[in-house]
């Protein structure tokens, strides 16, 4: 009898103490890896993609009054061999990241297949799109094969940054009530994790990926968020291209959200030009805007 009790205490400390394992690896938090070295690493990655593989550039150059035309990437190999690689078709932007007290400058990537005859969007509107996501292994993560309004303040900057590089098309009514578009920008991005999900497993993305966009664009909606009469995109006080790092009262509310810039009580809308002259009111002459001056 003592013999089967010491053996229950037995394993059952041995189950507390395989818990406590368990529960113990379960917490452990992976660090974050430094910005700097993730995006040397997945630059490299990036031109090695753009270096073997190729788009279907053929079918745009004998059909350029073809709507649609599908992208499709493959390998550089085999029967394809003397096709041109991406790295001598995309154009790169670099785009400034802070780190602290550093700056690190994340190298993007993107293909312009058709540039579109219409408006470019800002990094603030609304887009009516389709779009294939892809990471570099081929996997498929997200895909929408009819036209869906995207919001570019909400998705990942490195896609945010790259379509205003096109612009939108045109459009027709077809008699069953459906539209036909044609002569709209379509392309492909090419984007560094720092640029999209970086540290975050979302979905099917593991952390740390970068990302491939096949995007068409048809449409732009200039956007004014906070309805105050201001375009988002101009709600970009200090002209850096990216409206949400501007919050002239620090309340935590980016302008572009915020009804009253300067917290002083009064609606922006108020404030912004009251004479309708085209230009922002300054009452005090002092160089400030009054929607940005609590003075």
């Amino acid at each position: 009898m003592t013999y089967n009790k010491n053996l229950n205490y037995f394993f059952f400390t041995l189950l507390i103490f395989l818990y406590a394992c368990k529960k113990d690896d379960s917490d452990q938090v992976e660090e974050i890896r430094d910005l700097s070295e993730q995006t040397s690493t997945d630059n490299s990655a990036l031109i090695e993609y753009l270096e073997t593989h190729f788009y279907n550039y053929e079918d745009f150059e004998n059909n350029p009054d073809k709507y649609p035309i599908d992208i499709k990437l493959d390998t550089i190999a085999d029967d394809n061999n003397n096709k041109i690689p991406l790295i001598n078709q995309v154009t790169k932007k670099t785009i400034e990241l802070i780190d602290g007290d550093d700056i690190v400058n994340a190298d993007l990537y993107y293909l312009v297949s058709r540039q579109g005859k219409g408006n470019r969007p800002s990094v603030a509107d609304s887009t009516f799109v389709t779009y294939r996501g892809n990471l570099l292994n081929g996997l498929k993560f997200d895909e929408k094969v009819y036209p869906v309004w995207f919001d570019l303040i909400s998705v990942v900057r490195g896609f945010r940054e790259v379509l205003p590089e096109f612009s939108d098309g045109t459009f027709s009514t077809r008699a069953d009530g459906t539209y036909d578009f044609k002569n709209y920008g379509q392309g492909i991005f090419f984007i560094p994790s720092s640029l999209g999900y970086f540290s975050n497993n979302t979905g099917s993305i593991p952390a740390y990926s970068p990302l491939i966009f096949s995007v068409s664009l048809f449409l732009v909606n200039q956007s004014d968020h906070d309805l105050d009469g201001i375009l988002s995109i101009d709600e970009d006080v200090n002209k850096d291209n990216n409206p949400l790092n501007d919050d002239t009262d620090n309340d935590g509310i980016y302008n572009l959200f915020d009804s009253d810039h300067d917290g002083d009580g009064i609606l922006t809308s108020n404030e912004y030009d009251q004479n309708e002259d085209g230009i922002p009111d300054d009452s005090d002459n002092d160089g400030i805007p009054d929607y940005l001056d609590s003075d």
